[in-house]
């Protein structure tokens, strides 16, 4: 119960902290990449501390160096979020529904940090919104997407969406599969009481979409599915990931 505590005092203290830098800098226009990665990297570090959840993460040397790409991750619990951020190399920003963008202080922080909002229900705004990502993607910064769209209630793999699939293929650029192990097991979907352990966030290989279209979008989505659940298996078969 101490750490449960511990953690959403951390969540609120490290969102004020973290967050207030990145609002003044966006009403500023200050545009520089540093505070905000500093913003989005400090705002998880503090949380997963409080909360008793290091972070191993294996295979980082599967991520390209010298060019942005999509991460596309499986999702059941919000601390999916904190764990990739603070952890994945480069600059890198989310692409998440457009409700969390209407949570006070914390949605204009996102913004602020250049995360990308995309509302569900307006399919033209949504396509709009990939646009911009993409845009984005090619500046330099890397975006992490859940291609189930929510968080699993189960802990199991959720069907795969298409249209983060067609971010990367408009940006042409590599997905990275990636599988965050453990994160259901701290603070399930719909639950308030955390559960300390190590969280373990495995990389595949890279997906090159290099000439595809997006007529290609069920096939990259299938290929990504593949690779997470695949992830999944060896790790929970207790195999060898690398």
């Amino acid at each position: 119960m101490i750490r449960t505590l511990l953690f959403y005092v951390a969540l609120v203290v490290s969102t004020l902290v973290h967050g207030t830098p990145s609002i003044v800098a966006g009403l500023l226009g200050y545009r520089r990449r540093g505070i905000h990665d500093w913003g989005l990297r400090g705002w998880g570090r503090w949380i997963l501390a409080a909360a008793g959840t290091p972070v191993v993460m294996e295979g980082t040397e599967r991520i390209p160096r010298d060019a942005p790409v999509v991460f596309a991750s499986n999702h059941s619990s919000m601390f999916d979020i904190w764990a990739l951020g603070s952890s994945l190399p480069g600059s890198v920003r989310f692409v998440a529904k457009a409700e969390l963008t209407r949570i006070p202080f914390f949605g204009r922080a996102m913004l602020s940090q250049e995360h990308v909002s995309i509302d569900r229900v307006n399919k033209v705004r949504a396509i709009e919104a990939y646009d911009r990502a993409a845009v984005t993607i090619k500046g330099g910064i890397s975006t992490i997407v859940f291609p189930e769209g929510t968080r699993s209630r189960t802990g199991e793999l959720l069907p795969f969406k298409n249209a983060p699939f067609g971010l990367a293929i408009v940006a042409q650029v590599p997905v990275v599969p990636v599988y965050v192990h453990d994160t259901f097991e701290i603070l399930p979907k719909g639950g308030w009481q955390i559960r300390p352990r190590p969280i373990r966030i495995l990389i595949g290989e890279p997906i090159a979409t290099t000439g595809l279209s997006l007529d290609d979008r069920q096939r990259l989505r299938d290929q990504v599915f593949a690779a997470i659940a695949l992830l999944r298996r060896r790790v929970d078969s207790g195999a060898s990931v690398t």
